[in-house]
């Protein structure tokens, strides 16, 4: 299946800012996100078409999936 996938803030170094990508039908989440080498502490919102989602959410062809991380700040 296909998935757009949309990176944020330092995600962004070295990988990409949006690419469609090809996953097995049933993949989640959490998948894809160990596809790209982070895991799943690395997270601070994952968004499925807009909407928050948790990580073992089920993805559909031609959902987008954007993830953003954890942001520290004083």
């Amino acid at each position: 299946m296909l998935i757009t996938v949309k990176l944020f803030a330092h995600f962004r170094n070295g990988r990409f800012k949006e690419a469609e990508r090809t996953y097995p039908d049933g993949a989640d989440c959490l998948h894809v996100i160990h596809s790209l080498d982070f895991t799943a502490r690395d997270m601070g919102i994952v968004m499925v078409n807009g909407l928050h989602a948790a990580l073992d959410r089920t993805l559909q062809d031609r959902d987008t999936l954007a993830l953003f991380p954890l942001v520290g700040g004083g």
